[in-house]
């Protein structure tokens, strides 16, 4: 899998969990799930462990925390306590998703090994690609209704 592939789906997923603290939450939480779940296929097609999946989303958590530190310590104390748990929460379930989405390619991939025949890996790029591609419409789409 490309590089810049999975950057673009790491940017997808940012921009999914500043949005999940907005307004529209309610909209874009399906839409979170979908994308870590096609994370996590996508780290088995990169041949990653399943801890190295979860490795890399609480890496995200760290960016995170280091990143908004400045801006949480500008708000009240509650205000900044549920913003982060809100986050967290957000996350965690973003890990969840990814575990899923991994675990649903390691079953595919042992069928495959079963006498089905295996993906593509070139086919499976393209296919991530549309699907990233699809979970940015939407985004886009969500996001102009704000």
């Amino acid at each position: 899998m490309a590089r810049p592939l999975v950057e673009r789906q790491f940017r997808l997923l940012l921009e999914l969990m500043g949005e999940s603290i907005g307004p529209l939450r309610r909209e874009i939480a399906p839409l979170w799930r979908r994308a870590a779940e096609q994370y996590g296929r996508t780290a088995s097609v990169r041949g990653l462990a399943a801890g190295e999946v979860v490795e890399e989303l609480q890496h995200l958590r760290e960016v995170l925390i280091v990143h908004l530190a400045p801006r949480l310590a500008q708000l009240r104390q509650r205000q900044a306590m549920a913003l982060m748990l809100r986050l967290n929460r957000v996350l965690d379930q973003g890990i969840a998703a990814a575990v899923v989405g991994y675990t649903d390619a390691l079953v595919a991939t042992l069928f495959a090994q079963n006498g089905v025949p295996a993906h593509d890996p070139e086919q499976d790029t393209a296919d991530v690609e549309r699907q990233v591609a699809a979970l940015e419409r939407e985004l886009a789409f969500l996001a102009s209704r704000r």
